[in-house]
């Protein structure tokens, strides 16, 4: 007999796959332990549906649980089922959907459920890189969970679902009251796993759009489908959202069509996927404000780099350089924020993005667009770090400093106008554009409202760039 919530589940995957696609496997598996009277316990299917089923015609694997029975929490045969389900989806490179309703760890099975859970990871890691891995999280995502979590790719999180390592009452010095810290915007703001967090509906329908707009597998063409938007589109209104990248993307993207992840976290840079006349591109952009719906600025970030901003770059280029997908960065950008984190952390952390892009074997191309200073300047994308192609706007800066900072270190004991005098001088020998592209930095200097146009020819360019064969 199936649990009350049973249809639940189910009716979960039916909204994300096509009309009459799905196929259950596995529905007769029970739990098998015996101890504490657990096999007095009603347990159909041992707390997840799982099997297989389209999206827009293209074979996926999905998994749901069952928070009535014994609250989804996670045992033997219950991760069994989920292993199954992930050794399937590898074998034929197809995406796998998990919707996560569950308290953690079945305790009455114990170790059995403790190396169950280490398996579901395990599987996880198989598949990086290999077939993307989504999640909804509907309820509860507790304890272990949060680590199914953050090793899969893209996680959505229902607006009225707790996540949480430990419960807010269970933290030192903290109550719920005080500090709600399973709230999923809390979360989604500090923990740098969560990609959206919103109602149930729009959850479906993100993954829906994400599974038709991204690569199947590691070995699918990043060319999704035909272009409809005019690939020779002028963009004048790109230098008036310079600081503002949502919207910015949102310009020079086929059909205006822009897919935001981690979009709560480290706001200070934007990650996301678009298309450039067909082509799915990965694309890392400097942000300085966000506008609310009024065209005001709703929120305003520093123009530098900080150790949150290096995590959830270098956690993106990983995920594109796995699955070929050609990198954008949008670059905006003075140095480095300097605070006790950073000054604590921030070596260690732009270590791994150097790294990741030196690594990353897909077309990258940079974009500045305003100013590139200091440091930061190499770590968004130089040339140095391999970028293929490197644009600029031709009012756009580059150099170490600021001139007017600069020539303050250069000459400290001038007067005013013999600094304004240098300061014209260093920015014209130094900041240019022009400059930093007769050194081969730059490899083309275009006007903004061209930027869509060139962006699309040099990907076009780079299309059969090694990696891809």
């Amino acid at each position: 007999m199936k649990s009350e919530n049973y249809n639940v589940a189910i009716q979960r995957i039916n909204k994300v796959v096509d009309e009459n696609s799905f196929v259950e496997i596995g529905a007769l598996v029970t739990a098998r332990n015996t101890d504490f009277n657990l096999n007095c316990e009603k347990t159909p299917s041992d707390g997840v549906v799982t099997g297989y089923g389209l999206i827009d015609g293209n074979l996926v694997y999905v998994y749901s649980q069952d928070s009535t029975v014994l609250n989804g929490s996670i045992g033997e045969m219950h991760a069994e089922k989920i292993c199954k389900l992930y050794e399937m989806a590898l074998k034929m490179k197809a995406p796998i959907i998990g919707f996560i309703d569950s308290v953690g760890v079945r305790l009455q099975e114990s170790v059995d459920a403790l190396e169950a859970i280490g398996k579901i990871m395990t599987m996880q890691s198989k598949c990086k890189g290999i077939i993307p891995q989504y999640l909804g999280v509907f309820g509860r995502c507790a304890g272990v969970m949060t680590t199914v979590a953050s090793l899969s790719d893209f996680v959505f999180v229902d607006e009225k679902a707790e996540f949480f390592l430990n419960s807010p009452d269970a933290i030192e010095s903290n109550f719920k009251e005080k500090m709600n810290t399973s709230c999923p915007i809390y979360q989604g703001e500090n923990n740098g796993i969560i990609d959206m967090v919103e109602d149930e509906e729009s959850i479906y329908s993100d993954i829906r759009n994400m599974i038709t707009f991204l690569p199947l597998n590691n070995e699918s063409d990043v060319y999704i489908g035909e272009g409809t938007d005019d690939l020779n589109r002028v963009c004048p209104s790109l230098p008036n959202l310079v600081k503002y990248a949502h919207n910015f993307i949102e310009e020079i993207a086929d059909d205006n069509r822009f897919f935001e992840v981690k979009s709560l976290y480290a706001q200070g840079v934007v990650t996301g996927f678009i298309h450039l006349n067909g082509m799915a591109i990965g694309i890392i952009a400097n942000n300085m404000a966000n506008l609310d719906e009024d065209g005001n600025d709703a929120k305003q970030f520093k123009d530098k780099i900080n150790t949150d901003v290096c995590e959830k770059m270098s956690d993106f280029i990983e995920f594109c350089s796995g699955f070929s997908v050609p990198i954008l960065t949008i670059t905006n950008i003075n140095g480095i924020e300097a605070d006790l984190k950073n000054e604590n952390n921030f070596a260690r952390h732009i270590s791994k993005v150097v790294r990741t892009f030196t690594k990353a074997k897909v077309p990258k191309v940079n974009l500045i667009t305003d100013k590139a200073f200091g440091s930061s300047y190499i770590y968004m994308n130089s040339k140095s770090l391999g970028a293929d192609i490197v644009l600029a706007w031709d009012n756009a800066q580059v150099g170490t400093l600021n001139a007017d900072l600069a020539v303050k270190i250069m000459y400290p004991t001038e007067n005013l106008a013999t600094l304004n005098e240098k300061e014209k001088e260093y920015k014209k020998l130094q900041n240019n554009v022009v400059s930093a592209a007769r050194r081969g930095y730059i490899d083309k200097v275009i006007s903004p409202e061209d930027t869509r146009k060139y962006l699309i020819a040099f990907f076009e360019m780079l299309y059969s760039k090694e990696c891809f064969e």
